[in-house]
């Protein structure tokens, strides 16, 4: 089963192009702060911007480090169309990772059918890799729990739900003691004792180092874990949350912004186009109250 804290990567972008200089020492970082997996091109790695040959480049450089280093990764083959979806997912699956990860059909707001036969085509396309469902607020659909477990036992290879939190309707399904579900980080301490087995961690931007020791708090229910998640909490809704709900900022550019605030890689804030970057100057003064709401994070 499919657990822990996973760092996702971040594009370094230098005038629209991608430093994969950089994007190799994010890697070589998360492999040496020991993190439970790396993946790939997920929302924060802006797989919305990646053309097929980057998406290519990008999935070939972390095989290649993770394979060498013996550290699991996964590779996040979604797109908006589903066709070419089926084909990230092939290349993907050529490259032996831990899991792959995919969004639904993205246009039109699809029925459970629609979902349905588009996970078991992709499922055929993974060639027997296991495969994670990214279910995101802002998605066209949010999966109702039944439908997530009449997904799950439709589709064999389907291990896993990457969802915001997991609901009463979803804890009274019991799908969490099936299925590796993974929940918006800064709620890991309190969802682990519905089930939660981890997540693909925007905390985690912050400080991988520092993630990595409070998640496993999480999963083995510290208590401690539970005293931390409330001021993570209180960072999140009082620093970082009014970027999006007040100016209008995408909530990569606020990924990408947390992990330059961090300071753990030579990452800037800038997205690329056309979204907004949150202004760099801004590090400053967050840095101040990160360090003094949480010093556990401390570069």
């Amino acid at each position: 089963m499919i657990s822990g804290n996973w760092a996702t990567l971040l594009l370094p972008i230098d005038d629209e192009k991608i430093n994969f200089g950089q994007l190799a020492e994010q890697i070589d970082y998360y492999i040496e702060a020991g993190v439970d997996g790396i993946y790939s091109n997920g929302t924060a790695g802006e797989f919305y911007t990646q053309s097929e040959v980057e998406f290519e480049q990008i999935s070939e450089l972390l095989a290649e480090k993770c394979h060498q280093a013996d550290m699991p990764f996964q590779i996040g083959a979604s797109h908006c169309h589903p066709q070419a979806a089926i084909e990230r997912v092939k290349f993907a699956a050529s490259l032996s990772p831990t899991a792959i990860q995919v969004i639904l059909p993205d246009w039109f707001p699809c029925s459970f059918d629609v979902a349905k036969v588009f996970l078991e085509k992709v499922e055929q396309a993974a060639s027997g890799i296991d495969i994670v469902l990214y279910n995101p607020p802002h998605a066209k659909v949010n999966l109702t729990a039944d439908e997530l477990v009449g997904l799950y036992d439709a589709v064999p290879n389907l291990v896993g739900f990457k969802l915001p939190r997991i609901t009463p309707e979803l804890e009274a399904s019991g799908l969490a003691s099936r299925a590796s579900i993974f929940v918006a980080g800064h709620f890991l301490a309190t969802d682990a004792y519905k089930g939660a087995k981890g997540a693909y961690s925007n905390v985690c931007c912050l400080n991988p180092m520092a993630t990595q020791t409070w998640t496993q708090d999480c999963l083995a229910l510290n208590p401690r874990a539970l005293e931390l998640e409330n001021r993570i909490q209180q960072f999140m809704a009082q620093e970082i949350a009014p970027y999006i709900t007040e100016q209008g900022y995408c909530n990569a550019a606020v990924d990408k912004f947390m992990a330059a605030l961090g300071g753990w890689s030579g990452i800037s804030s800038t997205m690329r186009f056309p979204f907004a970057t949150i202004p760099m100057r801004d590090i400053e003064h967050k840095l101040k109250i990160r360090n003094e709401l949480l010093p556990e994070f401390k570069a």
